[in-house]
């Protein structure tokens, strides 16, 4: 494929797929802005308590066999096959594991209340099982735009429901009713929308083919949904479930633009770069490339947002969440690293080097854990600077991995982040002293948004000019 037709087909899905997650997770965060008004922040720390166990069994129901179905060059309609028949059996397995288990979770936490809960949505893990398979159908054919349509009418539809359900008082079910209500429906809309259905077919020598790359994404995967919620466990067990619920709700403003933007980019890219994956030079500079573009666009909405919590949250969610804008700073700065450290692994997986990830990954979360039990004591605040600290860490440990295979030094894998790096934090510094010029949180938040913009484009025109206009020839030239 040309460099042209590539640059196309990427670019077409980056734009769909920022369609995607900014109309329907900007829709789902302004519907979570009003629902969060309702509730209180114990409402959403019995849900955040969930969260890990619904993780664990989404990871095993996939096994990553839709990251080697797309990877694969010579799939058939019986890979295909098997992967969804696969996906069914270990779905109706962890759905009734997690039935048995919900009254000791529910014990473990003190919580009564989640052993209903639990049971409730863990309906949503075992639908996803029945539409993986076209999901990754969808990352083929790079197909952004159905993706963005049937995640669009999915959160409308039960975000609506979810407001309504807040409004009549339901409290915690509310959000109950509303993550259920996307799961089915999302479902639904991924088999009308997909033009794919499973032969009758279950070939074990295909499952065994495509779980030889997929077990390594499988204990990835595993060990990405235990520690990354691994502090919800502690918080809530540790602390209080309105301790978890001030954490969860900073850590959501901090993930939309953090995670949001990486899974745009890791979407598209790992599609793409896969298809010029045999091509080394050229993959590389396309890594460090991707590297570069992000980290211009991530870097400063994540520090932009740490610049503005106080009065972002004061407006938005109201004085009883004012809490949360602490630890929004905090894990922003913790978060920002999550773009570099999950392409690394983007790129380890195009190579097909599984064993990297899982090492790299297994170092990450050893040395995680232990900045958390060291800091438990400290208190939550504490724990969120661990978390910044064991982000740093995991990106030295993945860029090791990377550089094995490009041959390069660390210098020059981290030369690309650099500058956007030093002109995000001096935006950040100086946004914040702006802002104390004033008193009203609405005027401190627009003149943050202002002076922040400002700041960085002025600084990247100064020392990074030339990048500008290679960013705009990305972006825009034919």
């Amino acid at each position: 494929m040309s460099t042209s037709s590539l640059k196309n087909r990427a670019l077409n899905g980056v734009f769909w797929s920022a369609i995607d997650r900014f109309s329907s997770q900007g829709i789902s965060f302004l519907i979570s802005i009003v629902i969060a008004r309702l509730l209180t922040p114990h409402d959403y720390g019995l849900v955040a308590m969930v969260g890990i166990f619904i993780s664990i069994a989404q990871a095993f129901i996939d096994s990553g066999l839709s990251s080697a179905i797309v990877r694969k060059k010579d799939r058939t309609t019986v890979d295909l096959s098997t992967a969804f028949y696969a996906n069914i059996i270990i779905g109706v397995l962890c759905y009734a594991i997690l039935y048995l288990a919900a009254p000791y979770i529910a014990r473990f936490y003190q919580e009564d209340e989640l052993c209903s809960i639990v049971r409730i949505m863990g309906i949503i893990f075992f639908l996803f099982s029945f539409s993986n398979i076209q999901q990754a159908v969808l990352s083929i054919n790079i197909d952004f735009k159905t993706k963005a349509k049937i995640s669009l009418l999915s959160v409308i539809v039960s975000g609506t429901l979810g407001i309504i359900s807040a409004y009549s008082g339901l409290g915690v079910w509310a959000l109950v009713i509303q993550q259920t209500v996307y799961a089915l429906l999302r479902t639904i809309l991924l088999w009308i929308f997909v033009n794919w259905r499973p032969i009758g077919i279950f070939s074990w020598k295909a499952f065994c083919s495509l779980f030889s790359f997929g077990s390594k994404m499988l204990l990835t995967g595993l060990l990405n949904s235990i520690f990354n919620n691994l502090y919800s466990i502690v918080i809530g067990k540790t602390f209080s479930a309105s301790s978890l619920g001030y954490y969860s709700r900073a850590e959501q403003f901090a993930q939309f633009p953090s995670s949001n933007m990486t899974n745009i980019v890791k979407g598209v890219t790992f599609p793409t770069m896969a298809l010029i994956q045999d091509e080394k030079e050229r993959l590389k500079a396309n890594f460090y490339k991707i590297h570069r573009v992000m980290t211009f666009i991530i870097f400063p909405l994540i520090v932009g947002l740490a610049s503005i919590a106080s009065p972002l949250i004061l407006l938005l969610l109201s004085k009883k969440w004012i809490y949360s804008a602490k630890l929004l700073q905090i894990i922003c700065l913790a978060l920002m690293w999550y773009p570099v450290y999950t392409q690394n692994l983007n790129f380890l997986e195009v190579k097909g080097y599984g064993g990297y990830i899982l090492k790299s990954e297994t170092i990450s979360k050893i040395v995680s854990m232990t900045v958390l039990v060291i800091l438990i004591p400290m208190g939550l605040e504490a724990i969120c600077w661990g978390q910044m600290l064991s982000n740093i860490i995991s990106v030295f440990v993945s860029s090791y991995f990377v550089t094995k295979i490009t041959r390069d030094s660390y210098a020059k894998l981290f030369a690309p982040i650099s500058m956007n790096l030093f002109s995000s934090l001096m935006m950040g510094i100086i946004c914040s002293l702006a802002q104390k010029l004033f008193v009203l949180p609405a005027i401190q938040l627009v003149v943050g948004i202002l002076v922040g913009g400002m700041v960085y484009l002025i600084l990247n025109y100064c020392f990074n000019r030339s990048f500008l206009m290679t960013f705009y020839n990305i972006l825009f030239k034919k």
